[in-house]
């Protein structure tokens, strides 16, 4: 499979328009999928195409392909909106396992070996079944090369390989999620050590990222839609109603809302708390092993993330500042352009343009 995370460099000079490589992503996910095409322009990168298709429930579910068909429709419908025919893909969270350790050897290919002897210590699946890669992130006291690294199930890259042949769809890359994430969130030489909070529709992923490298992640069963059932259970109306009432209401104290209040928290209260445990445990690792930094602050991101109140209630539990994101940190200034996605849709997209970013140079500079 293409390396997820050997970045590939471009020249100093960037090349004529139509020998160009189109920076673009592909975002396959429960929801549905989410495609982007970036161009460079005199003042840098900026959003030339974006489009979405929705999945019906069960279509992809979990991390995995179920109703192939109707997969292969959407990626050749939202390909065809955005104008491309190669992209760089999504692998899922949820299938992937990552892992950290300390290997001898002075390159990449030594280093390969070594975590090769001990992949199964890494990987809970049978060395042949599994296909993985890495980044080194640093050395320790021996001179051993501190490894992250992130495997997954053959089958899981070759169906998703085999549902983007299906669509015509050439995949020059893939790359798990929250490493996409954290490309499109995170400013380019960012060190510090940051919570993602990717609350998608029926999930919501964490990520604990380091210098711009997740080293842990795991994803949450209950996202966005809960919250949309509660205010339908409450108000009674349909679910395209529900969904303009949760992010225009979302969960802010005001006079005669108790009630609805209550039924909101219900469900955001079980997310918060998943998200608290995680990052205790973190902060309690770093503070005792003196392994890792301690979290300084967390980015929410995803097609909830715009919840009127959430940033706060989050941030009043885990006492760490919790901003919400902004998918162009590393495009061009908004002085010279205009998205075409307004601020509360593009979070949905930080995946698919984080995986476009994977072939600019200057996102890695």
């Amino acid at each position: 499979m293409s390396s997820l995370f050997g970045e590939r460099l471009r020249s100093a000079f960037a090349p004529p328009q139509y020998l160009a490589l189109p920076f673009s992503g592909i975002d396959l996910s429960t929801s549905g999928v989410k495609a982007v095409r970036l161009v460079e322009r005199a003042g840098g990168l900026m959003l030339a195409k974006s489009a979405q298709t929705r999945l019906d429930a069960g279509t992809f579910s979990n991390g995995e392909i179920v109703d192939r068909a109707a997969v292969v429709e959407a990626l050749i419908t939202t390909a065809e909106a955005v104008g491309i025919s190669a992209t760089n893909a999504a692998l899922p969270e949820s299938k992937s396992y990552l892992f950290e350790t300390a290997v001898p050897g002075t390159n990449s290919a030594e280093w390969r070996i070594a975590i090769e002897q001990h992949l199964d210590e890494f990987v809970p699946l049978p060395p042949p079944e599994t296909v993985f890669d890495f980044v080194k992130v640093g050395q320790d006291a021996k001179g051993n090369a501190l490894i992250a690294g992130i495997g997954f199930a053959r089958r899981i890259v070759d169906d998703t390989l085999s549902v983007f042949d299906q669509a015509g769809i050439s995949v020059r890359a893939l790359g798990e999620e929250t490493f996409a994430m954290a490309r499109a969130l995170l400013p380019v030489g960012d060190t510090s050590t940051t919570l993602l909070i990717d609350v998608g529709k029926t999930t919501t992923k964490i990520a604990i990222i380091s210098e711009r490298i997740p080293r842990f992640a795991t994803t949450i069963n209950i996202g966005g839609h809960a919250l949309t059932l509660a205010v339908q259970k409450y108000f009674g109306v349909t679910e395209a109603e529900a969904r303009k009432v949760k992010v225009e209401h979302g969960i802010v104290s005001a006079s005669g809302n108790e009630e609805y209040l209550t039924a909101m928290l219900s469900t955001v209260s079980a997310i918060r708390d998943e998200i608290y445990h995680r990052l205790t445990y973190w902060q309690e690792k770093a503070t005792l092993g003196g392994v890792h930094e301690r979290v300084t602050y967390a980015v929410l991101a995803g097609g909830n993330a715009s919840v009127r109140g959430l940033p706060e209630y989050l941030e009043s539990t885990l006492q760490i500042p919790v901003v919400t994101g902004d998918v162009f940190t590393n495009l061009a200034s908004r002085d010279t352009w205009i998205p075409t996605l307004d601020y509360t849709e593009s979070l949905a997209y930080a995946t698919a343009i984080g995986l476009a970013l994977r072939d600019h140079r200057q996102t890695y500079s």
